[in-house]
């Protein structure tokens, strides 16, 4: 059977997850980590996406993204994972694929969850119990979002600008929302769009990217296969 083509959108907010064959590490130190930090810069500036958010797992890898074209995504991450599959079998002395298949990814209604969606990512440390708090963990854009560090590999989104007026009013608000953490409806709606390569957000949000794509997101009947979200998540 063919496989479904990608739902990819220019200019829209994707939630992007990929994990090690079999729950392997993908990351096997620091220096691991540092090398696909910088891969992920270069290759994102080259292909043209900007990354908002990410989370490096011991397993697994999350990114919060916009494409500027409708195969950049994909241009990423076919890009990285040459590079650094290459780079980290040398290193180690392996070889053979990383990955479990291709990536998931699914599109972010920025309007009303951009803000829960950069947070589902830079909490998934802490609901995984690798750190106590998301500034903790030194892997991800949290430090960024929060004022400790600046990241070159950030390029902030226009729903954590909408935080507040400034610097301080942001990193204030992005702090309590990390800390209330968000309601598992949202995490799993969030999580559901990805693994299912759809879209999640406003009825208004579905409906254009139905139309903008061509592909029908309206949700199916129980018992039948599904093919968009199941309903809109509320604010």
């Amino acid at each position: 059977m063919a496989r479904a083509p990608r739902l990819a959108l220019a200019g829209e907010l994707h939630y992007v997850f990929q994990r090690g064959h079999n729950h392997q590490s993908v990351f096997a130190d620091d220096q691991d980590r540092e090398i696909y930090l910088q891969m992920l810069h270069s290759a994102a500036g080259h292909c043209g996406v900007s990354i908002h958010g990410y989370a490096l797992l011991p397993s697994e890898v999350h990114l919060l993204v916009t494409p500027s074209a409708a195969d950049s995504l994909s241009r990423l991450m076919q890009s990285l994972g040459r590079l650094y599959v290459a780079r980290f079998n040398l290193r180690h002395g392996r070889n053979g694929t990383l990955w479990a298949g291709r990536f998931r990814a699914g599109l972010i209604d920025s309007t009303t969850l951009g803000a829960q969606a950069l947070v589902h990512v830079e909490s998934l440390p802490v609901r995984m119990g690798l750190a106590a708090s998301a500034a903790e963990w030194h892997w991800s854009s949290a430090a960024h979002h929060l004022g400790q560090r600046r990241d070159p590999v950030v390029t902030e989104h226009s729903a954590y600008w909408s935080l507040g007026n400034t610097p301080f009013e942001r990193e204030l608000a992005h702090a309590h929302i990390l800390k209330e953490g968000l309601p598992s409806a949202v995490a799993d709606g969030i999580e559901a769009a990805a693994n299912r390569g759809r879209a999640i957000g406003a009825v208004q949000f579905i409906a254009r990217v139905a139309a903008k794509s061509g592909v029908d997101l309206r949700p199916k009947r129980r018992g039948r296969p599904i093919h968009g979200v199941d309903k809109p998540v509320p604010n």
